[in-house]
């Protein structure tokens, strides 16, 4: 296998892994509510996918670390094809928590093996020293497509009258199903995992907690970790500060929640679109920004900045937006459509630098691991966010929820100034 090989590999794997999560951000709250659940028993569900994963991101992380990338994901794999098959069956509140429980215990094992093994692979063909800019760009691009395919698909799929013997709210999570099998299939085929020593069972067991624990404390310790898990937990919070309050937003600028359901899913692909399209100009943005340090990590570090400055200045055009008030129609949907797309440009940009900061921190034995951190990182964030937005923009109105959010972002980026920005080897 050669470099390139490797880089179409994890960008087929990071399509696949992504895509089933994407058919099912339209259909499924209103499944739940469809099947006869209240908002209520809707809001404690989705609290046991996050508490799930919360709980198994940091183990999880530890496990591929041990046992392997490959392994991991694909447990992963057969974990949504689980979910999402108990999804298209589920018709009481404990039939959901269960569907969504193993679905949490999914989104914890899929995060950050793949990118682990990218970059492991990568230093098995390269070396150390390996960019890798150009092929992380490529797997947070392709992640973004399959949210965005899968956002559109899963939004329209229930208006076609398919003959499939389903209510047509099942329809996509039964696709995302089949989606998770081809992704195990993929797993299994195309991920020959980078050469390590086999370790028994006994000693898996303890080597997991020692793991975790050793990656806690690189991250505790190393002052780069340090402010970059801080900063995931920032864009947690940003990311979740739109995914709550602007399907409101559209459904009040549209006059209709059914035409907002729909705004926000094309809104939502444009996002996505936004965000793959931020990705792939992440290299040349670092590139363009390092100076005469081409190779270096400097355009790196200013490459994030610049994606976070722009995210910021983007919730605060959403901030804008929402003080239109009476206004409605396309042109107001479109004008807050804008600094959404706009956002996910800078967020996706800031994706792929940060990844790539992080990967030169740590060596193999740890990489999947502080994956795993600055995952758990932003869904602490986003906790605080769900804790906090909602009754301010209850009670100040939405624009004051996102001003204050980026407000929060901007200044996060003062965490890159006089960062310790000299490479520790990788192995």
């Amino acid at each position: 296998m050669n470099a390139t090989s490797a880089a179409r590999r994890y960008a087929l794997v990071s399509f696949l892994t992504w895509l089933p999560a994407g058919l099912m951000i339209a259909p499924l709250v209103l499944l739940m509510l469809d099947r006869g659940l209240t908002i209520v028993q809707v809001g404690v569900v989705m609290t046991v996918y996050s508490l799930v994963i919360a709980v198994l991101e940091l183990p999880t992380g530890g496990l591929a670390d041990v046992v392997g990338r490959r392994a991991v994901l694909a447990v992963a794999a057969a974990c949504t094809a689980l979910s999402l098959g108990l999804l298209v069956l589920a018709d009481s509140f404990w039939a959901f928590v269960l569907a969504c429980g193993v679905l949490g215990v999914s989104r914890a094992l899929s995060s950050g093996p793949a990118e682990a093994w990218y970059v492991d692979t990568l230093h098995a063909i390269e070396g150390p020293e390996a960019d890798l800019r150009p092929g992380l760009a490529r797997g947070h691009v392709l992640e973004d497509v399959a949210l965005g395919v899968g956002v559109l698909a899963g939004g329209f799929v229930p208006l076609l009258d398919l003959p499939l013997g389903l209510p047509a709210l099942a329809v996509p999570p039964l696709a995302g199903a089949v989606a998770a099998l081809v992704w195990l299939g993929v797993v299994l085929v195309a991920l020959p995992e980078p050469p390590h020593p086999r370790v028994p069972m006994g000693e898996v067991w303890r080597g997991v907690p020692r793991t975790v624990a050793s990656g806690v404390r690189v991250a505790v310790r190393d002052g780069v970790l340090r402010r970059l898990v801080l900063l995931s937990a920032v864009v947690g919070m940003a990311l979740t500060c739109v995914e709550l309050l602007v399907p409101g937003h559209l459904a009040a600028l549209t006059g209709s929640a059914e035409l907002g359901a729909t705004a926000y899913a094309v809104v939502a692909a444009v996002g996505f679109a936004g965000g793959a399209l931020g990705s792939g100009l992440a290299p040349a943005l670092a590139r363009r920004l390092a100076g005469r340090e081409a190779l270096g990590v400097r355009g790196s570090v200013r490459g994030a900045v610049a994606g976070l400055v722009l995210s910021g200045l983007s919730l605060a055009g959403l901030a804008l937006s929402a003080l239109l008030g009476g206004a409605s129609g396309v042109g107001s949907v479109v004008l807050a459509g804008l600094p959404y797309a706009v956002l996910f440009v800078g967020l996706g940009a800031y994706g792929v630098l940060r990844a790539e900061l992080g990967h030169h921190r740590v060596t193999a034995a740890e990489r999947a691991t502080m994956a795993s951190a600055a995952s758990l990182a932003g869904s602490g964030g986003a906790a605080l966010a769900n804790l906090t937005l909602a009754p301010l923009a209850m009670g100040l109105g939405t624009s004051a929820a996102w001003w204050l959010v980026a407000a929060v972002v901007l200044l996060s980026s003062l965490l890159f100034f006089r960062l310790p920005i000299k490479e520790q080897a990788a192995a």
